[in-house]
């Protein structure tokens, strides 16, 4: 039977994975996990408190000594592995995904390919970590650097990508010799489990990757405890700043990436069938919920009017259902309760006097009338002073801001003060190396929509999308999991007979 079947009328009950196995917390809290597309129950999570966090991190930190010994091309091996037992339950994957975020089941199999490339990255560990040696810095000295493992860390992650994100994150951290703990979403916690299972399949020691699922509790447990070297976090940004802060002040290295309001700006002469599909895509793919989706259309001089025009029924006209039924281009958001904060946006976007020429709200899908289904919004006249410009509203809504000319386009993108990703659509390359130079924006596509880079790149925003000093997966991961140490040597019978009070390279 699949995990995501109920047996009758029960409600599944999930657990952590500490150690190596499936383990009950110790709380007695729980908390409820949605089918999105039936708007039902269909299992409990336990909430972890301070004692199921200090178990994990006791796990994690007992198989520490021995695995960041384990050599490199070891870790490598089994990351290989790994890697053939996610191929081969790719299907059920992203089945649990669909069961618990509502995205498409197509969608879903795309972030579990996502996640494999992130294995079969990390596959290259041996070389990833190699280092410089330079032989004679000065008579009979030789200088070297090495990168080891910082220990235990921590990952807390996001519910709209709940196998892709803890990929970036334990498999980077496992590959540079750390072991883990995991905080994933308790909206979206089945995915996690599995990847543990298969992790522990794959013959990596117990210990190395543990799973505690709860709330801030959990988080502040993390941040307080003092095994954890290193934290890395995917959320909001009042989450992500803080969990940064607070992570600091207890002297943990700390990998923050916030929130996003994503632009794509669109030339005069851009491909404009491109951009359009570009924009259907990147709005209103997996209900909007996704830190790369656009949110902002920024129409440049006389495309607005045609923009707009061919916007309207590709917007009315997009097919939403349940995330396994075929030929979907949307399935529902995560909760009742993101729903509710949805559609409070959009009415804020009326009072502030923006032009709703698409209205989403109210949209049911027959046969799922409980389930958490909005249509596609869309916006006109939308300026930078109101609320559903400023803030990331996570769903499908799209706005249309109108710019005279590209420098306006660069000034209106540079002064809003997330940065996550930006993307220009255009025939001119003087206009493409122009935007890509001098906007401020940590991802940036040039006639591609939601621009995430590979997995032998790194991915992250600026400004008050990212809190810290490392984007996440890449070599960015390698340098965040470890730490780097410069070594000089030299031997008996090169050092000169009685002190030296001279720099030994400077002689």
């Amino acid at each position: 039977m699949s995990v995501v079947e109920q047996v009758g009328e029960r409600v599944r009950e999930l657990t952590h994975f500490i150690n190596g196995q499936r383990a009950a917390g110790a709380s007695g809290r729980f908390n409820d996990v949605f089918d999105p597309a039936q708007g039902r129950v269909s299992a409990r999570v336990p909430l972890a408190n301070a004692t199921d966090v200090g178990t994990a991190l006791a796990a994690a930190k007992a198989a520490f000594p021995a695995w960041s010994e384990t050599p490199p091309l070891k870790r490598a091996r089994l990351m290989f592995k790994f890697n053939e037992l996610l191929e081969a339950h790719l299907d059920e994957i992203a089945e649990i995904i669909t069961s618990e975020h509502g995205k498409l089941f197509s969608d879903a199999k795309g972030e579990v390919i996502r996640g494999i490339e992130i294995v079969e990255f990390a596959c290259g560990i041996p070389n990833l970590l190699k280092t410089d040696f330079t032989d004679q810095i000065a008579g009979g000295i030789d200088n070297w650097n090495l990168r080891q493992p910082v220990g235990v860390a921590a990952g807390v992650t996001p519910f709209n990508f709940p196998a892709v994100v803890p990929c970036w994150m334990f498999v980077m951290a496992a590959a540079c010799g750390n072991t883990f703990v995991l905080k994933p979403s308790e909206r979206t916690p089945s995915a996690s489990i599995r990847l543990a299972e298969l992790f522990i399949e794959a013959g990596f020691p117990k210990g190395v990757f543990n799973v505690v699922h709860g709330d801030k509790g959990a988080v502040d447990a993390l941040i307080e405890h003092p095994d954890v070297a290193a934290i890395s976090v995917v959320g909001s940004t009042p989450v992500a700043e803080y969990i940064y802060s607070e992570s600091a002040r207890h002297g943990k290295r700390v990998q923050a990436l916030g929130s996003a309001k994503n632009h794509l700006v669109v030339m005069p002469d851009a491909d404009l069938d491109q951009a359009i599909d570009a924009l259907i895509n990147s709005a209103y793919g997996s209900a909007g919920e996704r830190c790369m989706a656009t949110s902002v259309a920024v129409a440049v001089g006389r495309v607005g009017k045609e923009l707009i025009a061919r916007l309207v029924p590709r917007v009315r006209s997009l097919r939403i259902g349940g995330g396994m039924e075929p030929d979907l281009d949307m399935g529902p958001l995560i909760t009742a309760a993101h729903r509710t904060k949805v559609t409070g946006y959009i009415e804020a976007g009326v009072a502030a006097g923006a032009k709703l020429i698409v209205d989403g709200r109210g949209h049911i899908v027959p046969g799922r009338e409980k389930g958490f289904f909005l249509g596609g919004s869309l916006f006109d006249d939308v300026t930078p002073d109101m609320s559903i410009y400023r803030e990331e509203i996570f769903g499908p809504v799209l706005s249309v801001v109108h710019v005279p000319d590209l420098a306006s386009a660069i000034a209106l993108v540079n002064a809003h003060e997330l940065g996550n990703c930006v993307s220009l659509f255009t025939s001119d390359g003087g206009s493409a190396r122009t935007f890509a130079r001098q906007i401020k924006a940590g991802m940036v596509g040039i006639n591609m929509p939601s621009p995430v880079p590979v997995a032998w790149h790194s991915f992250g925003g600026w400004k008050r999308s990212l809190f810290g000093d490392h984007h996440t997966y890449g070599q960015e991961a390698v340098r965040f999991y470890t730490r780097y140490k410069s070594i000089i040597q030299r031997w008996p019978d090169s050092i000169a007979k009685g002190a030296e009070f001279a720099t030994a390279a400077t002689k």
